[in-house]
């Protein structure tokens, strides 16, 4: 997957920017739905995630689908798009946001969208052509480098490829096997990105961010419950997602071994704070991330005097604090399941 440097391709990274008008209705569609980049961003990971398949595989990135699973990420994000926010379908595409239709469109490559001829007026389609020059939104994502897009752009026949045939032989278009075309890179400014340009926050995968030690102390630890058991061992302190656990454990009910990881780690000082409030409490008290549902985060604890310096819970009548390098390892405490003990101090 490529990497952007928005200068480089003339993108436009200004938040607030004005949406040409033929474009407004879609860009305040989006702009209504409730945390809209926030589960568009989601269900690109998820998407991701789905192809992949940990629970059945053990495969933890992108390079590890085959050719035909990376050409299928795109209808896999296109169709868990359409489920997240239950866009309608349209009269000439598959899409109808805003009283517009429009493609969504998808490439590993950032800038290699390819674009079918009934997306576009051409006379010289005949009946393939299009009814409209009509808008697409293009996607891109690379889970390395957390980068992704999501930009409209209004397609037609002279914003998309043409060759050269030399001489004074006139242009062509720039046609694949599939007679679809790719944009041409002068217009890549014409794309209007929605919440600003080039995002840097695609959810992060977990194994992917380790090094191979780390990883493979976790994927060669034996039973399922004792892969996820290093798992929490090994990642502290960040967000471990649902996918995380399934891909690790590798068994059907793979987030069990999570809450199992709970008491299993107890006696090391380990907790494993799940999304119930009393958990979320305790993460914020901590400032650690905090947890949603089928997410968890872990941390050591170290029992502290009241006095200590240190931002501390109280809990089992004790107050705890994050573990420092080379203290001293301590069974941790049992966690509330719904209510936080009163935290004042004695």
């Amino acid at each position: 997957m490529s990497t952007v440097r928005p200068a480089r391709f003339g993108i436009s990274t200004r938040v607030g920017a004005v949406p040409p008008p033929d474009l407004k209705p879609i860009v305040d569609w989006f702009d209504e739905q409730q945390d809209s980049r926030e589960r568009f961003r989601w269900t690109l990971r998820d998407s991701l995630d789905e192809l992949l398949d940990g629970q059945r595989t053990g495969r933890w990135c992108y390079q590890h689908l085959s050719k035909a699973e990376k050409t299928h990420l795109g209808t896999a994000i296109e169709v868990n798009l359409t489920k997240e926010f239950d866009i309608e379908s349209g009269v000439d595409l598959d899409w109808r946001i805003g009283g517009i239709d429009l493609d969504c469109k998808f490439s590993r490559e950032f800038g290699s969208w390819e674009i079918p001829m009934e997306m576009y007026r051409c006379s010289a389609h005949g009946d393939r052509s299009g009814s409209a020059d009509h808008p697409a939104i293009l996607v891109w994502l690379n889970e390395d480098s957390f980068q992704w897009a999501a930009g409209l752009f209004r397609v037609t026949d002279e914003r998309l490829r043409w060759k050269s045939r030399g001489g004074a032989e006139p242009s062509e278009r720039a046609y694949n096997r599939d007679n679809k075309r790719k944009i041409e890179r002068n217009y890549f400014g014409e794309i209007f990105w929605l919440w600003g340009g080039i995002q840097f926050d695609l959810p992060v995968n977990v194994l992917l961010m380790m090094d191979d030690h780390r990883r493979g102390r976790i994927l060669s630890s034996g039973s399922g419950q004792e892969r996820v058991n290093q798992l929490f061992r090994e990642v502290t302190g960040k967000i471990v997602g649902r996918h995380t656990v399934l891909t690790v454990a590798q068994q059907d009910d793979s987030p069990k071994r999570a809450r199992d990881a709970r008491n299993a780690l107890r006696s090391e000082g380990i907790i494993v704070l799940g999304h119930l409030s009393a958990h979320v409490e305790i993460a914020n008290i901590l400032k650690l991330p905090a947890p949603a549902k089928g997410e968890w985060v872990s941390e050591r604890l170290v029992a502290v005097d009241v006095d200590d310096e240190r931002t501390k819970v109280k809990l089992d009548g004790i107050w705890w604090a994050i573990a420092r390098p080379g203290e001293l390892i301590q069974a941790g405490p049992r966690l509330p399941k719904d209510v936080l003990p009163d935290q004042a101090r004695d």
